[in-house]
């Protein structure tokens, strides 16, 4: 587990938050949230850059070539990855003679598409390299569907989207349905974290042995920021049930036993499925999820 917020539970107690979110984007929220909350960051992912291949490669020279009418880029480890190859090729043609690069009528270190960034934190890689970006006033898929450079897509138009393995499915299949072609490099997969199920376990039997819940009426709250987390949150929590059923130990937590901050309105249909309380947020910003914690009325 990463770190507890306080090494103790101070004489005012206060409401429990399990972070989830990989541990390069944990802190900000951490911080942010240290003010009037307990916080345990706990990792339900981890990022994994998976291998650059030729076909990859290849998608890049076209956007490049100007094959894509916009380019969407879903969050800063993408906008990595994306951005070192970007850099690469433009190393590779500079490296060519003066009758090679003039024989490619590609400027490679100019964005030959809008790019759209989700999310301030994904932004700031392109800015950083002076690279102009777009945002949606909303970073998730809603707030990228209603931008003009998204709404005007239509059949016979193309998308290029850097993102981690699978995820952002309303996107891409709205556009398709409208006929736009999407294509995507995937620069990195979302793991379970080695960790995760001990991390959990740790957690457990301290907070049970602070007798928390007895002294809290409040649940302990979840943030949830993809589909992959939640999955592999209640991998943890339902093999934890098992386990200590299976050792005659006392079953621990259900999934049932925390409230939950999630993003957007498939993972709030994921979580009601399962008929579990929750706030739902439309973006991750510490701000954002601070308010629905302290202000909004949970869904049932």
């Amino acid at each position: 587990m990463s770190n507890l917020a306080s090494d103790s539970v101070s004489h005012k107690l206060l409401p429990l938050v399990i972070n989830t979110r990989p541990v390069e984007r944990a802190s900000p929220l951490t911080e942010h949230l240290q003010a009037g909350f307990e916080v345990v960051e706990m990792p339900m992912l981890t990022l994994q850059t998976r291998e650059v291949v030729d076909a990859d490669i290849n998608v890049m020279r076209q956007w490049l070539a100007g094959h894509y009418q916009a380019l969407v880029i879903v969050s800063p480890t993408a906008a990595q990855s994306g951005l070192a190859v970007w850099q690469a090729l433009i190393a590779e043609k500079q490296s060519q003679s003066t009758e090679q690069r003039e024989a490619v009528e590609v400027v490679y270190n100019e964005p030959p598409s809008a790019i759209v960034a989700v999310g301030d934190a994904t932004a700031a890689v392109l800015q950083a390299a002076n690279i102009p970006v777009l945002q949606p006033l909303i970073a998730n898929n809603e707030g990228m569907l209603a931008m003009p450079e998204i709404a005007r897509l239509q059949a016979g138009d193309s998308l290029l989207v850097w993102r981690g393995l699978g995820g952002r499915r309303l996107l891409v299949d709205t556009l398709q349905a409208r006929g736009v072609n999407i294509d995507s490099i995937a620069w990195y997969e979302r793991m379970m974290p080695d960790s995760a199920a001990n991390d959990y376990e740790q957690w457990l039997n301290s907070y049970l042995e602070q007798a928390r819940p007895a002294k809290q009426k409040a649940k302990p709250i979840v943030i949830i920021s993809s589909g992959t987390a939640f999955e592999h949150w209640v991998t943890v929590v339902q093999q934890s049930q098992a386990n200590n059923k299976a050792a005659l130990k006392l079953a621990g937590f259900k999934l049932d036993d925390f409230s939950y901050v999630v993003l957007g309105v498939r993972l709030a249909d994921m979580v009601a499925s399962q008929q579990l309380a929750y706030w739902q947020v439309e973006d991750l910003s510490p701000e954002t999820i601070s308010a629905a914690i302290s202000t909004q009325p949970l869904t049932h």
